[in-house]
């Protein structure tokens, strides 16, 4: 018996997805992740998070040997001094990775091969809300708008399809359109 292998589509395994997706299937609780951020506060706006530890698909995350460093400052207008996105716009990025990633990788389930892919995202916020100026305004987007621009071997119709499917299955989509319930908890250092 002659299994036939599938080529890489956009950077994707596709017979290494497949494989994923079909044991996620056979044992749900393989779908199960938790992902872990440490952040200092270094002076100013400037913090540091280092990212390297996870759990999930019975993986401890050790595959990753080295950590992650995302930094995070405000520009000057905001007191900053401009050495890395602030937290907001990292945000944005975040919306624009999960959307490039799963238009990849569902285009490539479809066989759909990606010529150029990207995102502009731009999102309006109000500071009163966050300068402690104002309680009738919320202190994160007001609205997030998404444009992006795609050349694939797909007509329109197929990536429009595809687009709104990545909306619905995207975790930060879904964190920025769903409220998400977060503890905070105090530990005090003496």
């Amino acid at each position: 018996m002659t299994t036939k292998m599938r080529k890489n589509i956009n950077g994707v395994n596709v017979d290494q997805l497949m494989q994923t997706i079909n044991a996620i299937e056979e044992n749900p609780s393989l779908a199960h992740f938790t992902f872990k951020a440490e952040n200092e506060w270094i002076e100013g706006g400037h913090s540091r998070t280092t990212i390297k530890e996870f759990r999930g698909a019975g993986e401890d995350g050790s595959s990753r040997t080295q950590a992650f460093e995302l930094h995070g400052d405000e520009p000057p207008v905001l007191l900053g001094e401009n050495k890395a996105p602030n937290a907001v716009e990292a945000a944005l990025h975040a919306l624009a990775s999960c959307l490039a990633t799963g238009f990849a990788y569902n285009a490539a389930a479809q066989g759909i091969e990606i010529d150029h892919l990207e995102f502009d995202i731009e999102g309006e916020l109000d500071l009163r809300a966050f300068l402690g100026l104002s309680e009738e305004v919320r202190p994160g987007y007001r609205n997030v708008r998404v444009r992006y621009r795609v050349k694939a071997d797909a007509p329109r119709e197929k990536l429009e399809e595809l687009c709104a499917y990545v909306q619905k299955t995207s975790p930060v989509m879904d964190i920025f359109t769903h409220a998400v319930p977060v503890s905070v908890e105090m530990e005090q250092i003496n």
